[in-house]
């Protein structure tokens, strides 16, 4: 069973890396001059982002408060995080303002510590302000945690909020985990953009 486990995980581990060379790849192509637009994002990938944050809006209603009022939604439908002793995570996902696609950005992370298997999981971030918001938009790589003011709660925590005392610039769902790994948190994900989708 361990074999098989630990065979799984360098599988995913090897997909994982060959994605995030291919996110770099892209991001530094973009990087030798005007950010590249195209006309629209990717219909699959909008399309699981849109379904992503309905499952989190059904499971957790003070996330749809928050989106109410969120200058930009980042939301990631799949993050595959796959280890055995040291580990990785990827993912591709979309920004969106005032309900529309803005750029597609991707998730990244590795981890160290005694650790195997494959596990799957979904997160959105919420930005409150057009500070936080402009960070994202404009950094070459935003690091999640490292912003004094975020909150990051998964779906137990996240019930537990209170929307009307809410103040922090930044909150961050964890949401439709699967596989066995413990530990999961954001702290040290980068955050990459991929494309800038032209006005529409």
């Amino acid at each position: 069973m361990i074999h098989h486990v630990r065979n799984l995980a360098m599988l995913a581990l090897l997909a994982i890396l060959a994605a995030c060379g291919a996110t770099q790849q892209s991001a530094m192509m973009d990087s030798g001059g005007p950010t590249q637009t195209v006309a629209q994002a990717d219909p699959t990938l909008d399309a699981d982002c849109k379904a992503a944050l309905a499952s989190l809006y059904a499971g957790t209603p003070h996330a749809q408060e928050l989106g109410q009022q969120a200058k930009g939604i980042l939301v990631f439908p799949q993050v595959i995080r796959a280890g055995f002793i040291g580990g990785a995570a990827h993912g591709a996902g979309i920004l969106y303002e005032n309900g529309k696609a803005t750029g597609s950005y991707a998730t990244t992370s590795g981890t160290f510590g005694l650790q195997a298997g494959v596990q799957t999981y979904a997160y959105a971030m919420f930005f409150m302000t057009d500070h936080e918001l402009n960070d994202l938009k404009t950094s070459s790589g935003f690091s999640v945690g490292v912003a004094p003011t975020i909150v990051i709660a998964d779906q137990g925590a996240a019930k537990n909020l209170n929307t009307t005392t809410l103040s922090s610039e930044i909150y961050a769902f964890i949401f439709d985990q699967k596989g066995l790994m413990a530990g999961l948190g954001l702290a040290g994900n980068k955050i990459t953009k991929i494309r800038e989708f032209a006005p529409s």
